[in-house]
């Protein structure tokens, strides 16, 4: 009996590394994306044409080895998996905690753990809930609030966040908030599982990588809504 508990908690010990090395590998494809990503939006910087060219360079990526926005495709298959494999493994390793807590605590002791990762669960739903209004927005459905023209990158976007759309704005900076959170943590979370925070100089490191990588992108991805809704980026 003892030797087949044995083998079920190396087992559940086994599972609980791939899962975290998962979420790990999943988390850094995000950070490289957005990353990307963001350096793409800047382009609204450029103006119009620069704008526009950027996004029609997205979709012949590749072309004639790929057929036209098939480069686009692969990427968002990957993201696609990379979503499931994160949310999966994140759920998984959420029950299982749950369920190795046989006591609860009346009082519940956060002294110790920072505001991003007491934040990490909820702030993650609130970002899946952002990016999938956001494809809608500008990718699936191209939904123009503003009731503009839909058939141009750069107009859809200064429509999106000028003028009476400043409620999107506000929703886009609160989900930024959140993405700073996540990636605050998730950094620092991923480096730790893989191994890359074993002393203190290192944990210190990771936690302001963690930091870096935060202010970075969703500071980057702020500049593009607020310097339209204030006018600075116009048609």
């Amino acid at each position: 009996m003892a030797t087949t508990e044995l083998v079920k908690g190396v087992r559940a010990t086994r599972s609980t590394i791939a899962l975290k090395l998962a979420m790990a590998t999943s988390g850094i494809i995000f950070i490289v994306y957005v990353l990307l990503h963001m350096y793409g939006n800047l382009k609204a910087f450029a103006g119009h044409d620069a704008y526009d060219t950027y996004a029609e360079h997205l979709r012949t990526l590749g072309v004639p080895m790929l057929p036209h926005s098939g480069a686009l495709w692969v990427l968002r298959v990957i993201l696609i998996l990379s979503v499931v494999v994160h949310v999966w493994s994140a759920v998984v390793l959420w029950r299982r905690a749950s369920h190795a807590r046989s006591v609860k605590y009346q009082v519940k002791r956060n002294v110790a753990s920072s505001l991003s990762s007491r934040t990490m669960r909820w702030g993650g739903l609130a970002i899946l809930l952002f990016v999938i209004w956001h494809l809608i927005e500008f990718t699936i459905g191209k939904v123009n609030i503003s009731g503009g023209a839909t058939n141009d990158p750069y107009n859809l976007l200064v429509d999106s966040f000028s003028g009476s759309s400043w409620w999107m704005v506000v929703i886009y900076l609160l989900a930024l908030l959140a993405l700073a959170f996540h990636l605050h943590h998730g950094t620092f979370s991923a480096l730790q599982t893989l191994g890359f925070t074993n002393t203190a100089t290192s944990r210190l490191r990771a936690r302001v990588a963690g930091w870096v990588v935060a202010i970075v992108i969703a500071g980057g991805f702020a500049l593009v809504p607020l310097f339209i809704a204030f006018g600075v980026i116009t048609k």
